[in-house]
């Protein structure tokens, strides 16, 4: 065992319990979730003394007027907001939610680590599509939308990790995903990359993705395998199966599941043509090329 027990002196629980109810209680009510994310983060940042003088009519700056409408996440643009395919009603409770995720990791309270698992545990059972009992998600986790993500039992998410649902991506139970890990569900044509198609991608019960690795889109990570650090995953990991490099290749079996994991030889197929999900684009849609690039090929 390497990790013990650990909890808040009595009186700094009792604070953490209150808030937290309060704002769970607030985002499952019928109150509209702009209004609720604006005051939360308003006294997280210690500002509703200049917020409530901006608001009476007080003189502001620029600066402090600025700061002070930041904390409406209908006063900021996530880039997801820019994606055309992107179902408008769901995002627009998400983009909120995601903003008080993104906003409270800037502050100083997000390394409390106890309050702040706690804290983004409650904000995951509103953001994400599903998310399951015991998980805990440290500081700096991104995500497209969130309302793409489901998440089993005991999952633990560690620092700077990019979770990518503009597809959709599903974690299993008891799964391990290390710092700076990132896990796509959408891929980029290679000569046109604003063409965008999405997949779902996969990380089964109890596998470990570890430090840095990235997942391709429409990846299927099996259960119990290990992706080793830097593992670039191009294709499906087998149950059982260890696998590492880039592109990440099964290199062993975990011990004592040699009998009922898949042989090493041809192990890591690429099956992500069978996990694309269709969308259709809006037929009114302006559409945006940032790079105006010309892509017709020489002598065509």
């Amino acid at each position: 065992m390497t990790k013990r027990h650990v909890s808040l002196p009595e009186d700094a629980n009792a604070g953490v319990e209150t808030f937290i109810e309060e704002v769970d209680e607030r985002l499952a009510s019928d109150e509209d979730t702009c209004n609720v994310v604006r005051d939360v983060l308003v006294d997280l940042y210690g500002d509703r003394d200049a917020y409530e003088r901006w608001q009476d009519g007080g003189e502001v700056s620029p600066a402090e007027r600025v700061r002070l409408q930041g904390y409406d996440p209908c006063n900021a643009t996530l880039e997801s907001e820019y994606y055309a395919e992107k179902n408008e009603e769901k995002f627009r409770r998400s983009k909120h939610l995601q903003w008080l995720w993104r906003q409270f990791d800037a502050t100083p309270m997000a390394d409390n680590v106890e309050f702040a698992l706690r804290f983004r545990r409650m904000l995951a059972d509103h953001l994400f599509e599903e998310c399951g009992e015991d998980c805990r998600f440290f500081k700096g986790i991104t995500f497209t939308y969130g309302h793409n993500l489901t998440v089993g039992d005991n999952v633990v998410v560690h620092d700077d990790v990019h979770l990518d649902d503009r597809g959709r991506l599903e974690i299993g139970d008891r799964v391990s995903v290390s710092d700076g890990v990132h896990l796509y569900s959408h891929d980029h044509d290679i000569v046109d990359q604003t063409e965008v198609r999405n997949f779902e991608t996969v990380v089964e019960d109890d596998a470990r993705v570890t430090y840095d690795a990235m997942v391709r889109a429409g990846c299927r990570i099996g259960e119990n395998s290990i992706v080793g650090a830097r593992a670039v995953v191009q294709g499906d990991v087998p149950a059982h199966h260890v696998v590492v490099g880039m592109p990440a290749r099964s290199v062993r079996v975990k011990p004592g599941w040699e009998e009922v994991a898949e042989p090493l030889e041809d192990a890591n197929p690429s099956r992500q043509g069978e996990r694309e999900i269709e969308y259709d684009l809006p037929e009114n849609l302006d559409r945006f090329d940032e790079f105006q690039r010309d892509l017709t090929p020489p002598g065509r």
